[in-house]
């Protein structure tokens, strides 16, 4: 008996002391984050979902690259796992997190175009219950935080009931938006409506059989041509920095296999990404490290700073600072216009009513962020 007291009393007390950190821990209040996980069902029939989340990715990140809060723009995490697949693990309820919450979309970028979809047991709860427990979520309550869970059979299968790990996480300031990918009243059926509804975020559907409907503009060439030269301004550093650069290249050639409008999406994510890759580009490390050119040894550089005086790395350098700066505003003018022939196009496809997958993530993106007081500019 007195064990069982001590216990409760040790649970409490632990319990409290949480509670009482929580609400004397302080968060910057213009300083956020915008944590989006995506939960793929990569069962047979979901390769069309698959397919269209390639197409739309960059879309995706530009949606939530174009919120800001109290005038200051958030860092952007993604993090991607994928369910109801047999080459998973029974024992682990057919499930893997693939990548974690990262800002390194590139990362995730790669991981997206290498999966293969085969025939499993799909438990969304479990899944829900991994993205929320096992990822490194914001205690900020400013930030938005965010989990999609897409896929096709009844929502409530599995060990893990639903019910419970949707309110856990609605609970957790974590908000569960759910796509049904067939008909809407089957989905309802089916609970996905109900675990949204749980989780305090919106239910959809979508046809996932459906060929994503690229918007061509007079100005895609243009903003890929000087993509490209913007990829000439990264000049790697450190053991993994030409790992980085050929992934960054890589994913590059991934979007534009999608459509050229999928790359000129990334080439306009790329140029309001300045400042994100201080990990391994130079140009971006110095605005962190004024001093990191002395810190870096040789074999660390590219074979085009092999040689050169500090001052001479430094300058060339600046050079691409300055060259990455002018391309990113040309690619930044040339989206503006853009998105005003997008617009006027969308408006007369209207009437078609037909949603897909990237669509539907940014639409929630939009009105969950308003509802939080973030402004939303288009890029």
């Amino acid at each position: 008996m007195k064990k069982i007291i001590l216990t409760v009393f040790i649970l409490l007390f632990i319990k409290g002391n949480t509670q009482d950190v929580l609400e004397r821990t302080t968060f910057p209040q213009n300083k956020t984050k915008v944590q989006i996980a995506i939960l793929f069902d990569t069962s047979n029939s979901m390769d069309g979902l698959i397919d269209q989340a390639k197409s739309r990715i960059w879309q995706i990140v530009n949606a939530a690259n174009s919120l800001s809060y109290q005038g200051v723009k958030p860092e952007i995490e993604l993090a991607l796992f994928e369910y109801g697949n047999d080459f998973l693990a029974k024992e682990l309820n057919y499930l893997r997190k693939i990548v974690p919450l990262t800002n390194d979309i590139d990362a995730v970028s790669k991981e997206l175009f290498a999966l293969k979809t085969h025939g499993g047991q799909e438990y969304c709860g479990a899944v829900i219950s991994q993205a929320i427990y096992q990822l490194n979520w914001s205690l900020n309550p400013n930030d938005l935080k965010m989990i999609y869970i897409a896929g096709n059979e009844p929502f409530n299968q599995g060990p893990i009931f639903y019910k419970d790990i949707c309110s856990q996480s609605s609970n957790r300031g974590i908000t569960v938006n759910t796509i049904y990918c067939g008909e809407y009243q089957q989905g309802i059926k089916e609970f996905w409506y109900d675990g949204a509804q749980l989780g305090g975020g919106e239910y959809s559907n979508i046809n996932s059989n459906k060929e994503i409907v690229h918007i061509s503009t007079p100005y895609d060439q243009k903003i890929n041509e000087l993509n490209d030269k913007l990829n000439n301004t990264y000049i790697y550093y450190g053991n993994t920095g030409k790992a980085k650069k050929d992934n960054l290249l890589e994913q590059d050639k991934n979007a534009l296999k999608q459509a050229t409008e999928s790359k000129t999406e990334r080439a306009l994510y790329k140029s309001q990404s300045i400042g994100q890759n201080v990990s391994w580009d130079l140009v971006d490390a110095i605005t962190v490290n004024p001093s990191i050119v002395e810190e870096i040894k040789d074999e660390e550089l590219p074979q085009e700073l092999l040689g050169k005086t500090k001052e001479e790395k430094e300058e060339y350098i600046k050079q691409k600072q300055d060259e990455r700066k002018k391309l990113s505003k040309e690619i930044n003018d040339l989206s503006s216009k853009r998105n005003k022939h997008i617009q006027e196009q969308t408006k007369l496809n209207a009437e078609s009513g037909e949603k897909d997958f990237g669509e539907e993530v940014k639409k929630g993106i939009y009105k969950k962020a308003a509802e939080k007081g973030y402004e939303q500019k288009e890029l």
